[in-house]
């Protein structure tokens, strides 16, 4: 199949069907389904209202898509993006509390990044391990990290690096010299009129991560192995490929790109670390993976869909009471049903159509 058929065509008509039954439940609470479109259109995507917020949201939502799409390609699920992006914060917050006194913003903005990495590469390393030198599966360890690293999140705001002032569970501010500036500031330098949002440099890293990690996996000999090792395990160990070492690589750099989701929000939205600051966003990372194809271009494309989709719904909560956050999830949900779990009632039709359009035009 061509790259537009796999890459537009049928995520596009995957995500009309997702949006046609998620009318019909619209329907069902007595709203207008064309309304509600509009509206969660408008909230996303204008730019004097929601879509620097759709951006920021989309900024998290591609740290941990990709994060997912480097595991996969390595034979592995990781479920845990929540929990290394929680550790990683924890680590943000503490090289920030520790250094803001004595860095500027740029030195403070390196060091962020340099402590996400090591913080969120650190917590898939134990997971990676036991997968590889005990056999305990990455998914059922990974998902008992996420629990552990919000007790400890838990316990670390309780009471350690807590905040004396007000009675917020979350750490004092950073300095405000030690922070860069949000991005609006710097785009209505260049005469560019954006709303008010939490949008950050942070971008600029993701977007950066996805060139790097399409560089990895398909122009990299590392990248080849992992690959290698992710679709054939016995054929790459017989071509001298350790398991072990495929295993721990793609776990650490799973859990790096993960834990720079605490960059785009402990450093550079709050500037402190709050409690449940991932707000889910490691877990919708699947599905942004799930997709976008488990290819990195895929999972930018996927992530501005769910940002818009965590923005635009913000404000159709308020135009239209009756629609519940939860029916929200519906929404997404279905999304993700018609994208990933009935990909072949779509995929197969359209590329035996295809195929049946290639050979009639040879024929003639």
């Amino acid at each position: 199949m061509p790259w537009w058929m796999n890459g537009l065509a049928i995520p596009g008509v995957q995500l009309l069907l997702a949006l046609a039954v998620a009318s019909l439940v619209v329907l069902g609470v007595g709203e207008s389904p064309f309304a509600t479109l509009k509206v969660m259109l408008v909230g996303a995507l204008d730019p004097q209202a929601g879509l620097s917020s759709t951006l920021y949201y989309a900024t998290s939502l591609i740290f941990t898509g990709l994060a997912v799409t480097v595991a996969f390609h390595a034979g592995l699920f990781n479920i845990g993006g929540e929990g290394q992006a929680y550790f990683a914060g924890l680590g943000v917050a503490l090289a920030c509390l520790w250094l803001d006194g004595t860095l500027n913003a740029p030195l403070m903005f390196l060091v962020a990044i340099l402590s996400a990495v090591l913080f969120g590469a650190a917590w898939a390393l134990v997971p990676a391990y036991l997968q590889a030198r005990r056999g305990a599966h990455v998914v059922v360890t990974t998902i008992m990290f996420n629990y552990i690293a919000a007790g400890l999140l838990n316990y670390m705001l309780a009471g350690p690096i807590r905040s004396t002032e007000g009675m917020a569970i979350e750490t004092r501010p950073i300095a405000e010299a030690a922070l860069l500036p949000k991005a609006q500031p710097w785009l209505q330098s260049m005469g560019i009129e954006v709303g008010p949002s939490y949008l950050n440099l942070s971008l600029l890293v993701a977007l950066i991560c996805v060139v790097l990690v399409w560089w990895l996996l398909w122009y990299t000999r590392l990248g080849y192995a992992l690959r290698t090792y992710g679709q054939n395990p016995r054929a790459a160990r017989y071509a001298g490929l350790s398991a072990t070492s495929m295993i721990v690589i793609a776990m650490l750099i799973s859990g790096a790109l993960a834990g720079l989701m605490a960059v785009n929000d402990v450093y550079g939205a709050q500037g402190r670390l709050v409690l449940n600051y991932t707000g889910g966003m490691g877990f919708l990372g699947i599905a942004v993976a799930l997709m976008g194809r488990n290819h990195p271009l895929g999972v930018l494309a996927s992530a501005l869909l769910f940002g818009a989709l965590y923005q635009g719904s913000t404000d159709l909560q308020l135009e239209f009471p009756r629609i519940s956050p939860e029916l929200i999830l519906v929404i997404q949900g279905l999304v993700v049903f018609f994208a990933a779990a009935l990909d072949r009632l779509v995929r197969d039709p359209m590329e035996r159509w295809y195929l049946r359009r290639q050979l009639k035009s040879v024929a003639r």
